[in-house]
């Protein structure tokens, strides 16, 4: 059995995954998460901003030092949507690589396939589409995991309507949004995903115009869709055992909108069950999730936090033991003395 660490960093979270592999599985893993907020400003101006940059480096140090405090082996890390838009994210790579990581801008297929991987370990057998709401962007990713652990995925697609991009765009011009923002915000995630549905064949079992392959579960991760259960169920603290595989209905994630819709941001931060820093964005993810359920026919859907980093530590373990990666990408581990 071996220990490892990953680091991801995300538009809106930077997060560590400390697990223990054992035959290809991952038998223990635990998270730590911080909002750092890097992609604050990205989709305006195409530029990582300093502090945001100098939050992250913050960051990642210390979740370094508690890798290898947690006894881990080898660390990898990752970066996804505002590195990928960021015409200056090279600055904070460098930074990075200065604490002995080899940070890795990874495309948004490799990061849907990834989040596909962690994610359909509870489903095998079954047809799903999983989405990962980010900050930037969402993956979806179609397929099944055969009970032998074969990965079959038929389509992987980053789209770029996310938490932050959304809010940025269309909810961030007063405390309260107008009905107008709203429609504009559903507007631009319905045209963002509409197209990748159709080309995708993602309607749901049973929708009109379903594929005879058509996915049976929606299963949705990232940090809106957990907080929107957490919301739901007043947790606090947060229980991620009350959150992990809870299912939400369409019509709970569009009452849950409209409850967003009609507080400010402090009031929002106030709400049991949500992160104050999550406050800002947490009206964009929950405007994506509710255009996704629409545009798929999905009456319900199930939350996961066997996301990223589950995924992202097997595909470490294939790498640490020259094995075949089930998703056709290793990353670059370092190790930790």
């Amino acid at each position: 059995m071996g220990r490892l660490a990953c680091i991801d960093i995300g538009t809106v979270t930077a997060r560590l995954a400390v697990a223990d592999v054992e035959g290809g599985r991952v038998v223990r893993l635990a998270k730590h998460s911080e909002i750092c907020n890097l992609g604050e400003g990205v989709d305006a101006t195409g530029r990582l901003r300093q502090e945001a940059m100098e939050r992250v480096f913050a960051c990642a140090r210390g979740y370094v030092a508690s890798a290898r405090e947690a006894g881990a082996l080898a660390v990898c890390c990752t970066l996804t949507s505002a590195a990928r838009d960021a015409e200056n994210a090279r600055e904070l790579g460098a930074a990075l690589d200065s604490l002995g990581l080899d940070s890795l801008i990874i495309p948004g297929e490799v990061e849907g396939s990834l989040t596909f991987l962690g994610v359909a370990q509870d489903f095998p057998g079954r047809r799903i589409l999983v989405a990962d709401n980010g900050g930037g962007s969402t993956e979806l990713a179609c397929g099944s995991l055969s009970q032998d652990g074969t990965l079959d995925l038929s389509f992987v697609r980053s789209i770029d309507v996310g938490c932050r991009r959304v809010t940025e765009k269309f909810l961030s011009r007063g405390e309260l949004p107008s009905e107008e923002d709203l429609a504009a915000a559903h507007a631009f995630a319905a045209e963002g995903f509409a197209p990748a549905v159709a080309e995708g064949g993602l309607a749901a079992a049973g929708a009109p115009g379903a594929a005879d392959d058509a996915p049976e579960v929606l299963v949705v991760c990232g940090g809106t869709v957990t907080s929107l259960v957490a919301i739901d169920k007043r947790l606090e603290p947060y229980d991620s055992s009350r959150v992990h595989l809870a299912s939400l209905s369409r019509e709970r994630v569009d009452e849950l909108e409209a409850l967003l819709a009609g507080l400010t941001v402090e009031e929002r931060a106030a709400l049991p069950g949500l992160q104050p820093k999550r406050a800002p964005v947490m009206l964009g993810g929950a405007v994506a999730i509710s255009e996704l359920m629409t545009q798929t026919g999905f009456a319900s859907l199930t939350a996961s936090e066997s996301d990223l980093l589950f995924g992202l530590a097997l595909a470490a373990d294939a790498t640490l033991r020259r094995a075949d990666s089930p998703v056709i990408w290793k990353p670059t581990m370092r190790p930790l003395s």
